[in-house]
């Protein structure tokens, strides 16, 4: 009989190997010595041994799933159970044991992760459900807010799944807030339509009307009611795109065809009011050397004459008509303040109330000399300082009084 510390050959080569529960045959040798039959037995077990330390790396240097590893440890443990290997089968057994400890304890930091992954995905499915509900019941951004409800769902298919309950419920939420939010817009655009046919109407009539007066020669009312058409067509709103565009265009037409004809008429009474402006500026040029007006009768009286030309000329072109008349009215103008100007100095009413004002303001200032002599005298530095300021205000008031009388002289 050969012996080993893990084991032994009996006499009649049966091979056992030495465990705590005590032998255990794992074979039978009959082909040589019994040291190689050990030998044999032994690389057995080193096989084994390298196939645990391989799990080993695995557990503890790879993120290997927690189950997968628990199959493999499994399978290794009934390997070394039943193992036909001779060595410690027992350390084995502890290796594994400690490996089922360490998966144990990645498990539960697994699961640990899984709930935090759920909370977060969790808290994304409620916060895009509430931003789709929020779409649903306030935008009237039609379209940015489809293409937010589309980003919104695809979100929602990259984020993590939760339980299946909550999803279900979220899911729901959704759907009925991208449902609600078609029918709203649905609903906003029949009666977009629905107002766009009221406009086009309105629009319609306005055409309407507009072609009606297009040949009309009454000018000045024709042209007003063109205008308020035009704020009439503005306060309307819009039509649908085709409609808008093919009455603005016969509008427009009828618009232009009036007006142009109007601005040939007056094109033509233009050119026969030529020699009339020509007039006009002439006589514009006469009245400018009035100014300045030196003797207000005689300014007035070349003017008198020189506005009964101007009438008797006529009209003159349009586009002359504000700069010739802006013209004669200044030298008018300057007529008239010049005989307001003569008027107030030859009042004597007027003159008699500036000979008072002076006057009196003559005798407030001796008034007040006499005060300030008195003041001085009793030595009173209050009185003489309020006093001489009077008298400051008096000789000023004196002067721009006199100033004004002179202008009677």
């Amino acid at each position: 009989m050969s012996t080993d510390p893990w084991g032994r050959v009996d006499d009649d080569g049966t091979v056992y190997v030495r465990t705590a529960e005590g032998e255990r045959a794992v074979g039978s040798w009959q082909a040589g010595e019994p040291e190689e039959a050990l030998a044999y037995f032994h690389r057995k077990y080193d096989e084994l041994a390298g196939q645990v330390q391989l799990l080993e790396q695995r557990v503890r240097g790879t993120d290997l799933a927690p189950a997968q590893a628990e199959t493999s440890i499994a399978k290794l443990r009934e390997a070394v159970a039943d193992a036909h290997a001779i060595g410690d089968l027992a350390a084995l057994t502890a290796r594994l044991d400690g490996l089922t400890e360490l998966v144990g304890q990645r498990r539960e930091e697994v699961k640990a992760a899984r709930e935090v992954a759920r909370a977060e995905a969790r808290a994304v499915k409620e916060r895009i459900v509430a931003e789709a509900e929020r779409i649903a019941d306030e935008t009237t951004h039609w379209k940015s807010g489809g293409e937010r409800l589309r980003q919104l769902v695809e979100e929602w298919k990259a984020a993590d799944r939760i339980d299946r309950v909550t999803e279900a419920s979220l899911w729901k939420r959704l759907s009925a807030a991208r449902t609600a939010f078609a029918k709203r817009r649905k609903v906003y655009f029949a009666g977009l339509d629905e107002q766009r046919e009221g406009v086009r109407a309105a629009k319609e009539r306005i055409v309407a009307e507009a072609e009606a007066i297009a040949g009309s020669t009454d000018w000045g009312t024709t042209a007003a009611i063109y205008r308020e058409l035009m704020q009439q067509w503005k306060s309307a709103g819009r039509a649908s795109r085709e409609a808008e565009d093919e009455l603005w265009a016969r509008f427009k037409g009828a618009q232009d065809q009036f007006f142009q004809a109007r601005s040939a008429v007056f094109a033509e009474r233009d050119a026969s009011l030529a020699a009339n402006a020509e007039v006009k500026e002439e006589l514009l040029a006469e009245a400018e050397k009035i100014l300045p007006v030196t003797d207000v009768r005689t300014a007035r009286s070349a003017l008198r004459h020189i506005l009964e030309r101007w009438e008797a000329a006529g009209p003159v072109p349009r586009e002359q008509r504000d700069r010739l008349e802006g013209g004669l009215r200044k030298v008018d103008d300057a007529v008239r303040k010049a005989e307001d100007a003569e008027w107030k100095r030859s009042n004597p009413e007027a003159r008699a109330r500036a000979q008072s004002t002076v006057d009196q303001l003559r005798t407030s200032i001796e008034q007040l000399e006499k005060r300030l002599a008195k003041a001085q005298a009793a030595g009173r530095a209050k009185d003489i300082k309020e006093t001489e300021e009077a008298l400051i205000a008096r000789r000023s008031w004196l002067e721009e009084a006199e100033r004004t009388l002179t202008e009677f002289s």
